[in-house]
């Protein structure tokens, strides 16, 4: 069963997701006061509130008011799990009915974006600790499997299995030598070389 946080655990804990994931931090201060990605996060949660509760045109202008600030497009409707970090934000665009799971990073310029023009779930479902490469976009209602790797500049548009990695147009599914099918990768630094290219 998932643990219920109070508010100010919630943004204990998204700075504590922030110190640990970007080797730049200086002090906490530098990143509650200077980091778009997590005022983006803190303001998706205020705007989502609202979109739940039936309240969508200010959900929806607090939204673009964020989005002006950040760089950063999260529709209010998306769902995002916890310690979600967008490293430099800027460009980022995130979807209506996209998930995303705990623990995952993204990077700036990634989109999360649909391919249809239905009213379904047109948007990715992102697993737990997933890593998604600057420029990348995944497009449509794929699954990005949990410990999988997105590469910079990848268009993926099929689904990817856990632990997986994914690099170039159109992605191309790899797995990372030594991780077996469906694990994460245990190693931090273990990554295919290919997924900054």
């Amino acid at each position: 069963m998932t643990q219920r946080l109070g508010w100010r655990a919630r943004l204990r804990e998204d700075v504590d997701a922030a110190v640990a994931r970007d080797p730049a931090v200086r002090s906490r201060t530098e990143v509650v006061l200077g980091y778009p990605g997590l005022h983006a996060i803190w303001t998706y949660r205020l705007h989502h509130a609202l979109w739940v509760r039936g309240r969508r045109l200010p959900a929806r202008l607090i939204s673009q008011l964020a989005r002006a600030v950040t760089g950063v497009e999260i529709h209010p409707g998306a769902q995002i799990g916890r310690r979600f970090f967008i490293d430099h934000g800027m460009g980022v665009v995130i979807g209506e009915t996209a998930e995303i799971g705990d623990d995952v990073m993204i990077y700036h310029d990634v989109t999360l974006g649909g391919r249809s023009l239905r009213r379904t779930k047109r948007h990715p479902t992102i697993g737990d600790g997933v890593v998604i490469g600057a420029g990348a976009r995944v497009l449509g209602p794929v699954v990005v499997g949990k410990g999988a790797q997105v590469g910079a500049n990848a268009v993926v548009v099929r689904d990817v299995p856990d632990g997986a990695i994914v690099v170039g147009v159109p992605g191309q599914v790899r797995v990372l030598p030594g991780t077996p099918p469906g694990a994460a990768p245990d190693d931090s630094e273990a990554v295919d070389p290919a997924i900054w290219i």
